[in-house]
């Protein structure tokens, strides 16, 4: 079984309206697509447009509150607990129906709340995201945070992520792992993954520094690719990176690492 190599339509493709960035992906080879805020597309076009192209949803974002005042989500904000669950709830009713299998209650900022106090709202509201979630086809995907992108992230270390996830337990909550975010840590993915696979339910690709495609800086991704493969990792793999000139131009690489993936599933 391959990858999906899913385009995170919002990084991607940002100079076409969003419906056309799905049939961009397709056409330079992605197999998946991913967009934290996909709902301006009727759950039932967006069916139908993947199915059209070929693709599949990889991750959504649920409880994110409003982009345009550059909130990062309100998971872990005390006094917003009602708009995270309707927020969720939104997204949960959309990603069951375009069959994606990851929901993504985003953390947030919490200001200058007290972190016993952010601490024990985020924990209630992922509670009641698995409750929600417990009887669907979802399951929860996390994601640690940089500071170096969001200071002040609520979340910003895969240490704090994976005591997130041992509360609740791998069978209730994936880890998603973004390579930028881990090398901005002093993390070497490859080393990470070969740890904790059993955490992982989707990986992002953005190179360090510059958040730019694979081979703008100084991450090793051939190496993180033999990791996944010698550890049978099946789950998408997404590419979250700000494109350093077109994206069709920055999206070379994908035949060489669609060949890679061919050739480490050859016995």
């Amino acid at each position: 079984m391959q990858n999906r190599f899913s385009a995170h339509i919002g990084y991607l493709f940002s100079d076409l309206p969003l419906k056309e960035r799905i049939a961009a992906a397709a056409g330079v080879g992605f197999t998946a697509i991913e967009h934290p805020l996909p709902f301006s597309i009727p759950p039932a076009e967006m069916r139908d447009t993947l199915r059209r192209y070929g693709l599949s949803f990889s991750q959504l974002s649920g409880g994110t509150g409003d982009a345009s005042k550059g909130e990062k989500g309100l998971a872990a904000l005390p006094g917003r607990e009602i708009e995270f669950r309707e927020g969720f709830n939104r997204a949960v009713d959309y990603a069951v129906a375009v069959g994606s299998p990851y929901v993504h209650p985003m953390a947030g900022v919490p200001g200058a709340a007290s972190p016993d106090h952010v601490h024990d709202v985020y924990r209630d509201n992922i509670h009641y995201a698995v409750e929600r979630t417990s009887n669907t086809t979802i399951k929860l995907l996390i994601e640690a945070i940089s500071e170096i992108s969001i200071p002040g992230y609520a979340m910003p270390t895969l240490e704090q992520a994976c005591n997130v996830q041992d509360v609740f337990g791998p069978g209730n909550v994936s880890l998603l792992v973004d390579t930028f975010h881990a090398q901005a840590n002093g993390i070497k993915t490859q080393d990470w993954v070969v740890a904790n696979i059993h955490r992982i339910g989707h990986i992002h690709i953005a190179d360090y520094p510059g958040r730019h495609e694979p081979g703008t800086g100084m991450i090793d991704f051939d190496a993180i690719l033999e990791a996944l493969a010698a550890h049978d990792y099946h789950g998408a793999i997404g590419f979250e990176y700000i494109p350093s000139t077109s994206t069709e131009h920055t999206t070379a690489f994908l035949s060489a690492w669609k060949s890679k993936q061919l050739h480490q599933l050859v016995p």
